[in-house]
């Protein structure tokens, strides 16, 4: 009797980010990350000299948890989604403990995306949402064995999920998403008028 497995799954978590932690409040984080992004002008300039079409802080603040409480409470609740979805990958830790290693802010207006990429020297990356209007751009995940599939044909169009060569998530405002950092992702083109705001994060075995 033949049998198909699958095999070398790829995980993806996504949770309420009120499931562990700190409740967070979503209209103070908003708050918070619109007030940093217009004190931020080495992040604006930044965003404006590599055409980030948007604002970034990711290469001017790396301390946001210890300048605002509420990134604090963030990194908390941070903590412990990262444990669970490291249980369930059923990594070997060996004693050590996965931590953050960046944390950053990502505002996309209307026009705004970013392109496919990984996020190399990380284990664990993700993102919690905060401002998602109707509209708001979706997380595009690429199979990780896209490249090496050469002369192989496309999937049919209503293709089961896990079959796909690419999967569509759309979040709602204080959802988390992890995915491990290998996994090579982007976010397509914000339709809406209002600002797309989330922060993502990558977390390190040390």
């Amino acid at each position: 009797m033949s049998t198909i497995s699958s095999l070398f799954v790829t995980r993806l978590y996504h949770a309420p980010l009120s499931e562990h932690g700190p409740v967070i409040d979503p209209d103070e984080m908003e708050n918070s990350c619109l007030a940093i992004a217009e004190d931020d002008e080495a992040g604006q300039n930044w965003s404006y000299d590599n055409n980030f079409p948007g604002y970034t802080s990711y290469a001017s603040l790396s301390d946001l948890p210890w300048r605002f409480p509420i990134f604090a409470d963030l990194v908390t609740s941070l903590d412990l989604h990262v444990a669970a979805f490291a249980q369930d990958l059923q990594f070997d830790l060996d004693g050590r403990k996965l931590v953050l290693e960046d944390l950053w802010i990502n505002i996309l207006p209307e026009g705004g995306f970013h392109a496919a990429h990984i996020h190399p020297h990380s284990v664990i990356s993700g993102t919690t949402y905060v401002s998602m209007p109707e509209g708001a751009s979706a997380l595009k995940l690429e199979d990780p064995r896209h490249a090496m599939m050469m002369a192989a044909p496309p999937r049919i169009k209503d293709a089961r999920e896990e079959m796909q060569s690419f999967v569509y998530i759309k979040p709602s405002v204080g959802d988390v998403l992890l995915w491990e950092s290998w996994l090579r992702h982007e976010v397509v083109m914000n339709t809406a008028q209002d600002d797309r705001i989330s922060v993502s994060f990558n977390y390190k075995w040390d």
